[in-house]
């Protein structure tokens, strides 16, 4: 559905886009990551067609927004980082304005403009002047605006920023039910936002893609090595022996030993199943195997390792 092939942006002389390419396909909530000045936020108004890249192109089902801008953003939802309003409407009136510009039919406007105030929970401050709304408030109204024409492809630039947490999990859940009738190509700063909507995510740092895949993957030792912590019910050095004789195990770390017992991370390679090997070498041994789950490097941990390493190399999807 969106198709952004080696976007160059120039400010000047430096570079703020650096040959960004990737694709979300119908239907995906897709992350987009990275901290300020990363080119996030450049990217996402060259794909809603507001700035023109230096080179490269980007393709919204198919159509070049280089070529029709209008008629690509007719296809796009956007909700800005900003969230420019019309203050001295109300936000009713706001919305009914916001309905004609983007052609909603007027026999269909009224009830469109109820359906999205009921969908972002605002019909208690439509008839409320937007300037005297929260700053919660008026986010939601900015994303009614851009769910107002029921657009296939919905761009959303931090869309819980200033939310109560009740607020938050809401807006979740919404940006979830749209992706049964949307595409969602959403840009946070919070991790744990990304963790709870999306299945994919792509994180950008000095305008270069550093990395293009799914949570699990980010999840992952950046090694790519797969890594278990186990627990065995014995001494040390006899608990050290069996973990040390399973096939497949590449390293393994002692993390604590007390009560009689010894708790291990151990590493294998890419792909590399253990599990089986080890509760066999445990038994073998006469060893009670008390705990055994996967761990996962934290999403915090994985994003600050990709945007602090040198950013000249890539990392692969």
């Amino acid at each position: 559905m969106i198709d952004v092939r080696s976007l160059v942006k120039r400010w000047g002389d430096r570079e703020a886009v650096s040959g960004v390419s990737f694709k979300v396909g119908r239907g995906e909530i897709v992350g987009f990551l990275g901290p300020n000045g990363a080119g996030k936020s450049t990217t996402l108004r060259i794909i809603t067609g507001y700035l023109r890249p230096n080179a490269g192109d980007v393709f919204l089902d198919g159509k070049p927004v280089s070529q029709d801008s209008k008629a690509v953003r007719a296809m796009i939802g956007y909700l800005p980082e900003n969230n420019p309003l019309y203050e001295d409407l109300r936000v009713r009136e706001y919305l009914e304005f916001r309905a004609a510009l983007k052609g909603v039919p007027r026999a269909s406007r009224r009830k469109r403009i109820q359906e999205v105030l009921e969908a972002c929970e605002v019909t208690d401050v439509a008839d409320r002047i937007i300037a005297t709304c929260s700053k919660g408030y008026r986010q939601r109204v900015g994303l009614a605006d851009a769910l107002l024409a029921n657009p296939p492809v919905l761009i959303l630039d931090e869309p819980t920023v200033g939310l109560d947490p009740g607020q938050v999990v809401h807006t979740r859940h919404l940006i979830k039910q749209l992706a049964e009738d949307h595409t969602v190509l959403l840009s946070s700063h919070i991790l744990p936002e990304v963790e709870a909507i999306c299945s994919r995510a792509l994180i950008i740092h000095e305008g270069r893609l550093l990395f293009d895949g799914t949570l699990a993957d980010l999840h992952k030792d950046l090694s790519g090595a797969e890594r278990l912590v186990c627990g065995l019910k014995a001494a040390r050095e006899a608990a050290e022996a069996c973990v040390a004789s399973v096939p497949g195990v590449e390293g393994f770390t002692l993390l604590e030993e007390s009560g009689g017992a010894a708790r291990f991370r151990l590493t294998s390679a890419p792909g590399k199943d253990i599990r089986e090997a080890l509760f066999r070498a445990c038994a073998g041994r006469d060893i009670p195997l008390v705990e055994l789950t996967q761990e996962r490097v934290s999403l915090e941990d994985a994003f600050l390792s990709i945007t602090t390493r040198d950013s000249g190399a890539e990392v692969p999807a």
